[in-house]
């Protein structure tokens, strides 16, 4: 399943999380189900948030969970298998910009098995296509606390962290960019979305040598990855070093 993770999350993820204007799956509808509502959320409403918007159970609630995890204990020979059937159901939706269907798949798998790595990381990539940021940063957070190691993830997390500082200018998003694309170099330098991050990394920090430097060692590994309209922006504060950009 980790393969067609990550092929989800290259064709979801943006290379460059930062003022292009460009979202994840960006010509998507819109669908505001965040957490930013007065009212309390009903079972329907909370289906359609992560982790079902953490918040106390009613008794419909648990009546309802307890029906859907008998229901699995007859169909699957474990919870971990079903977490991954409605795991791989829920990338499938995603994929079709269904994000409500897709989330509450998530949350099921992640009722029958609170490890499993991809249900965080499902969540934080709806939760960044609804432009919620900061609940994009937490669920991606919470997978990498499971899964350290993971080079996509922790690019994916880098792509947030990129994105939040276009927003705010905050340093401390940058100084956490960094730290996690270095950590992913460090397990992989050849996962090409790594070097393109580190190129818009560079670029934020005006070292444009460093930014040219990795954009092309992106390029030599997945061209088909590269956003031009970044290559253009930083053409136009330094030009290509190699020439290959005229």
């Amino acid at each position: 399943m980790k393969e067609s993770v990550v092929i989800w999350l290259a064709i979801l993820f943006p290379v460059f999380g930062f003022a292009q204007n460009t979202h994840l799956a960006s010509a998507l509808p819109s669908t505001d189900t965040n957490l930013a509502q007065k009212k309390p959320l009903d079972l329907k409403e909370r289906r359609v948030v992560p982790l079902f918007g953490e918040l106390s159970k009613t008794s419909e609630q648990i009546d309802e969970e307890i029906r859907f995890l008998s229901e699995c204990d007859k169909s699957f020979t474990s919870r971990t298998e079903a977490s991954s059937f409605f795991t791989a159901r829920a990338w499938e939706y995603l994929q079709e910009g269904s994000l409500d269907t897709a989330c509450y798949r998530f949350n099921l798998a992640h009722l029958l098995n609170d490890k499993n790595v991809e249900t965080y990381w499902g969540l934080g990539v709806i939760s960044y296509q609804r432009e919620n940021w900061v609940e994009a940063k937490r669920m991606l957070s919470r997978g990498i606390s499971l899964q350290g190691e993971n080079v996509p993830l922790l690019v994916d997390l880098s792509t947030v962290d990129l994105k939040l500082y276009a927003i705010s200018s905050r340093k401390e998003e940058l100084d956490e960019a960094a730290e996690l694309l270095n950590r992913a170099t460090a397990l992989d330098s050849t996962y090409a979305l790594g070097q393109y991050n580190l190129a818009l990394l560079h670029y934020n920090l005006n070292d444009l040598d460093k930014s040219w430097e990795h954009l092309h060692k992106g390029r030599a590994l997945d061209f088909n990855q590269m956003n031009l309209d970044f290559v253009e922006l930083l053409k136009a504060k330094k030009p290509d070093p190699l020439g290959f950009f005229k």
